[in-house]
């Protein structure tokens, strides 16, 4: 699967503890902040490699690595965003995952130039990892009522196109759920009023964001 790019720069760590979490019919366990840390050390390594060839860290990867799970890697330099692509769905091993979008935000991203072997130091890494995406059941007009802005990401899906936004991206612009489905459809390249069509489709996710420190 092609990873698609999106965008997403609010600091945050919502791994502090494992547990599970009930989306749907599935559980999804979450990262611990040890296994976070990894995530962001794995993408830091794979794109310190790819530009730099400097050797990947030795990281005695846990078995959630090896599940399937959706990822976005977001790089910022001065705060300000450098790059973001990652896979919306479980296509791959999240380690696998992790270091294919860290590569392709560093030097695939049709938005910015590929990032130089000389920016590497000022870059800062944020690996959000995903829950499997699953439509709003639910009457269009009723699309808002169901999106909870600081928890949900969006995928806007429908007439030959799609969106992603992650779920950092509403909170970070103090959007209501109502402005998060317009832009998510802009992002997607339909009107801003899309999601209440009957024919276009939106999608929730929720997402375990980890940054490097300061």
């Amino acid at each position: 699967m092609v990873p698609v790019f999106s965008r997403g720069r609010q600091i945050v760590n919502h791994g502090a503890q494992r547990q599970s979490h009930y989306q749907g019919k599935m559980y999804v366990n979450l990262l611990s902040s040890l296994e976070g840390e990894m995530a962001v050390r794995l993408a830091r390594g794979a794109i310190d490699y790819a530009l730099a060839k400097k050797p990947k860290p030795f990281l005695a990867l846990t078995p959630v690595f090896r599940e399937k799970r959706g990822v976005f890697v977001t790089l910022t330099k001065a705060g300000e965003l450098r790059g973001c692509i990652g896979f919306p769905y479980p296509v791959m091993p999240l380690g696998d995952a992790i270091e294919d979008a860290a590569v392709a935000a560093a030097t695939g991203d049709p938005r910015f130039p590929p990032v130089r072997k000389d920016e590497l130091a000022s870059l800062r890494l944020e690996v959000t990892i995903l829950t499997v995406p699953v439509p709003l059941e639910c009457e269009p007009d009723k699309r808002p009522e169901k999106v909870e802005v600081g928890r949900h990401g969006l995928i806007v899906r429908g007439m030959g196109t799609s969106g992603l936004l992650l779920p950092q991206v509403a909170p970070e612009y103090g959007w209501d759920s109502r402005t998060f489905l317009e832009h998510t459809c802009m992002k997607a390249g339909l009107h801003g009023r899309s999601w209440t069509r009957v024919n276009v489709d939106v999608l929730t996710f929720e997402g375990q964001i980890f940054t490097e420190p300061l």
